[in-house]
């Protein structure tokens, strides 16, 4: 069984800062990337953040300079540092992680959102 637990959604500011948390617990193997999505009220989940397991990152353009994907293998958890938020980057967030349980079987396992919310 494994799991993804974010945490650091929540209620701030434009202009102000948030940072997201999610750890993967579980029997895991490994883990390949892990990523940040996003889903605003009556849009589609899009891509926010990915890094793989030796850092390379990509962003969406929309949040380029201002949002910082990391993450901390030790401890199974990829962070994302949101700056300079906007209006628009109200969503549900949600963290994403491609798993392998053994050397064979690689699953998609997604968290269960946390709300971010930036008031004007």
């Amino acid at each position: 069984q494994v799991q993804l637990v974010e945490s650091g959604g929540g209620l701030v500011q434009a202009g102000g800062s948030l940072r997201l948390s999610c750890a993967a617990s579980g029997s895991i193997f490994s883990i390949n990337s892990m990523g940040w999505y996003r889903r605003a009220p009556m849009k589609q989940r899009d891509l926010v953040a990915r890094i793989t397991s030796t850092g390379s990152t990509n962003y969406a353009d929309s949040v380029k300079g201002r949002f910082t994907i990391s993450r901390d293998n030790a401890k199974n958890t990829v962070y994302l540092q949101m700056n300079s938020l906007k209006p628009e980057d109200t969503a549900v967030y949600y963290c994403n992680a491609e798993i392998y349980l053994n050397l064979m079987t690689k699953r998609d396992y997604w968290g269960q959102g946390t709300q971010v919310t930036v008031s004007s």
